[in-house]
C-alpha cells in the first residue's frame, strides 16, 4: 500500500475540491430558485430545513444549516416579510421564538423540491446508482468525522 503524497497544489487538496464541487452544485441550483422564486441561497436553506423539520428557533436553524446567526437572521427577516415563514412564541423558552413555514412557504417549498431533485439528477447523472450511494455514505462519514462545532465559529472562517 503506497503512502499518499502530500498535495503540491491547492487544486490537489481534497477539502478544496469538495468545497469547489459543493459551490458549483449549490450555484447551479441557486440560479434556478433565484430566477423562479426570488430566493437567496441562505433563504432557501432556511426554508428547506423548516420544510424537513418543522418549527425551529433561529439558534436551531443556525446549527442545522451550519450558517452563522447573522445570515440566518437576515434570511428569516426576509422570509417573514414575504410571508413565507411565521414567528410564534416558544412555549419551552420564553426568550426565543419558533419559526415555521406558512401555507405560502410550504407551497413555495413544494414547488422548489421537484426542481432541485431534477437538477440533482442531471448533475449526478455521470455517476451510477452505486456510485451515488457510495458518495452519500462517504460524505456522511467525512461530515461525522469533522465533529460537532458551533455555527458561530463559521463567522471566523
Amino acid at each position: 500500500m503506497s503512502t499518499p503524497k502530500p498535495f503540491e497544489r491547492l487544486a490537489d487538496f481534497l477539502p478544496y475540491q469538495l468545497s469547489i464541487a459543493s459551490n458549483a452544485v449549490s450555484t447551479r441550483i441557486a440560479e434556478q430558485y433565484r430566477k423562479r422564486f426570488a430566493l437567496k441561497t441562505s433563504e432557501w436553506r432556511v426554508m428547506a430545513v423548516l420544510g424537513d423539520s418543522g418549527a425551529l428557533s433561529q439558534r436551531a436553524l443556525s446549527q442545522a444549516t451550519l450558517m452563522d446567526k447573522v445570515p440566518v437572521n437576515r434570511a428569516c427577516s426576509a422570509l417573514e416579510k414575504r410571508g413565507l415563514i411565521a414567528r410564534s412564541p416558544n412555549e419551552q423558552d420564553g426568550r426565543s421564538h419558533l419559526l415555521d413555514l406558512t401555507a405560502e412557504g410550504r407551497a413555495v417549498h413544494a414547488g422548489i423540491m421537484p426542481l432541485a431533485l431534477k437538477i440533482e439528477a442531471e448533475l449526478f447523472s455521470v455517476l451510477s446508482d452505486a456510485e451515488r450511494a457510495a458518495m452519500r455514505d462517504m460524505l456522511a462519514r467525512v461530515r461525522d468525522n469533522a465533529g460537532e462545532f458551533d455555527a458561530e465559529s463559521l463567522a471566523d472562517g
